[in-house]
């Protein structure tokens, strides 16, 4: 039985002998389901016609991006410390050539996933390289497959190694989750917060492709809770965006106070 893959979401379902009816992630407002139609496709078709492209980003950083784009096309990110290797957010694409790559670099640690949106195979690479997977426990419902390495954490913070921490900031999902490098003052934020096209600002909300925004006071908590980590830089999850390098503190902060009070005129 395969385990077949939302072509909207991306996100990989437990086994089974026909493709699901729905997607339960697509069906949720947050998400849609395309114009077309709900459709699936197998991991075989998948491995045949895409390949994922792996850069280095900074020192001891690394992208994974699947091309062509499968799902909402984020990139995950390869993060080296001392301590381990931890990936940062998920693609479902897991092939031979990647699985060799991250192998060579020493292999994963952990997997830390960001929000359901970003789910996509992270049981299977939990699998491949037999490391916890560490998704909240207050989005546990939108977990498509379970597995023994997926580990359902708790509370406001969760340390990942030596120097990676997790936050739950909310907002996104009840569980949206940040991740902070410490060392180097990076944030990996997913969809928790988002980059916008100025590079100079974030955005908050609730979808994303339907352009719902977070109400204001649920925007002042997240704020609050971003200003108290310490970090310079902040990673978006799709590369077209960008990322913010220096003072992204303060343009989180700033980009709180507008989606706040707004401009008018």
């Amino acid at each position: 039985m395969p385990r077949y893959i939302c072509k909207a979401c991306a996100v990989q379902r437990a086994r089974t002998n026909e493709p699901p009816e729905r997607c339960p992630i697509c069906d949720d407002p947050r998400q849609f389901v395309p114009a077309s139609g709900q459709a699936w496709m197998a991991p075989d078709a998948l491995v045949a016609g895409h390949d994922n492209v792996i850069r280095q980003v900074a020192p001891d950083l690394m992208s994974i991006r699947t091309v062509p784009q499968v799902g909402i096309g984020q990139r995950a990110f390869l993060i080296r410390t001392p301590g381990g290797n931890v990936l940062w957010d998920c693609i479902t694409l897991l092939d031979a050539a990647t699985i060799a790559v991250i192998e060579a670099l020493g292999g994963l640690a952990a997997v830390a996933v960001s929000h359901p949106h970003t789910y996509s195979a992270m049981a299977r690479w939990g699998r491949v390289f037999d490391c916890p997977v560490l998704a909240h426990a207050d989005d546990a419902k939108w977990i498509a497959e379970d597995d023994p390495h997926i580990e359902r954490w708790t509370g406001e913070t969760r340390a990942v190694l030596p120097g990676v921490d997790l936050h739950r900031i909310g907002g996104h999902f009840a569980g949206s989750s940040v991740l902070h490098w410490v060392e180097r003052r990076e944030l990996f934020t997913g969809d928790t917060v988002l980059v916008t096209s100025d590079r100079a600002h974030v955005a908050f909300m609730w979808s994303y492709p339907n352009n719902v925004p977070l109400p204001a006071d649920c925007v002042r908590k997240m704020a609050a809770r971003l200003g108290e980590i310490d970090f310079d830089t902040l990673r978006s999850p799709f590369e077209s965006r960008g990322d913010i390098v220096g003072d992204a503190r303060a343009a989180v902060a700033r980009s709180a106070a507008r989606h706040v009070d707004p401009p008018v005129g």
